[in-house]
């Protein structure tokens, strides 16, 4: 846990390095999710560091702001999960992200690792709360980076969003309203490091490649169409087509072709 939380705070930081200089002209730009600034990003890792801190220390609390939550996105006055961030200045929004992923670090820390969390998907064990913070973090930043033509290198820290994009499979389906098909997908990575990671057992449905790309897969900051990775077997195949490591209903993902100059 405490490994986990030293990556979390890592990954914060790195984002930090990225936005803490940004002009107001650059936190006002559009990002590659269809509506959202960067100054969205920033506020949407805000919003949710907060609510999953009310998630640990008062669970009952954390449900009713979902009802809350899910009673405003129904209304007309555009997304609650923003309306705070996009009332602050840069500054001030910076500042209450500070204060609100500290924290929740800090709670973190003392927690129970094997405490059951609720969330807005599956409830899930502490530990694997704080990893899916982490791949949040470093999604959004994903976009931020995009957004403003930034430099972040690729580091081992992706292991986590990797492992929770192999775990969300099931999810994957299930967020699709489709049943899961039976049998496993090998997943065959190469971490920034030089390091191979593997999951999964199959002679048939392989995914394999780089690490960074099948974490911007899974977290649908590129279509597959714009990366390196090789599927094979038709369930490989039909889990690319619809992954999803985070939690809420299917995402819109990025277009074929939308990134290519990348490469």
């Amino acid at each position: 846990m405490k490994a986990i939380c030293r990556d979390l705070a890592a990954e914060h930081a790195a984002l930090d390095e990225i936005v803490a200089s940004l002009s107001e002209v650059e936190w006002a730009r559009p990002t590659p999710a269809t509506g959202w600034t960067v100054q969205d990003q920033i506020g949407h890792l805000a919003y949710f560091d907060g609510t999953a801190l009310l998630a640990l220390i008062d669970p009952d609390k954390f449900s009713s702001s979902v009802e809350a939550l899910l009673s405003g996105m129904s209304s007309n006055d555009g997304d609650p999960t923003l309306a705070e961030a996009r009332a602050q200045q840069p500054g001030e929004l910076l500042a209450a992200w500070h204060a609100g992923r500290t924290a929740l670090l800090d709670e973190l820390a003392v927690v129970d690792p094997k405490l059951r969390v609720p969330w807005y998907g599956p409830p899930m064990s502490a530990m694997s709360f704080a990893t899916a913070r982490l791949m949040e973090t470093w999604a959004h930043g994903q976009d931020v980076v995009d957004a403003v033509g930034a430099v972040r290198p690729a580091t081992d820290r992706l292991r986590h969003v990797a492992h929770i994009g192999v775990r969300a499979r099931p999810f994957s389906y299930a967020t699709n309203a489709r049943e899961v098909p039976s049998g496993e997908v090998r997943v065959e990575l190469v971490a920034p490091s030089g390091a191979k990671w593997e999951w999964n057992e199959s002679s048939t449905d392989v995914v394999r490649g780089d690490a960074l790309d099948f974490c911007l897969v899974v977290t649908q900051r590129r279509h597959l169409a714009d990366t390196e990775l090789v599927v094979e077997g038709p369930l490989a195949s039909d889990w690319m087509e619809i992954a999803q490591a985070f939690a809420g209903p299917p995402g819109e993902g990025r277009r074929p072709g939308q990134f290519t100059a990348d490469r």
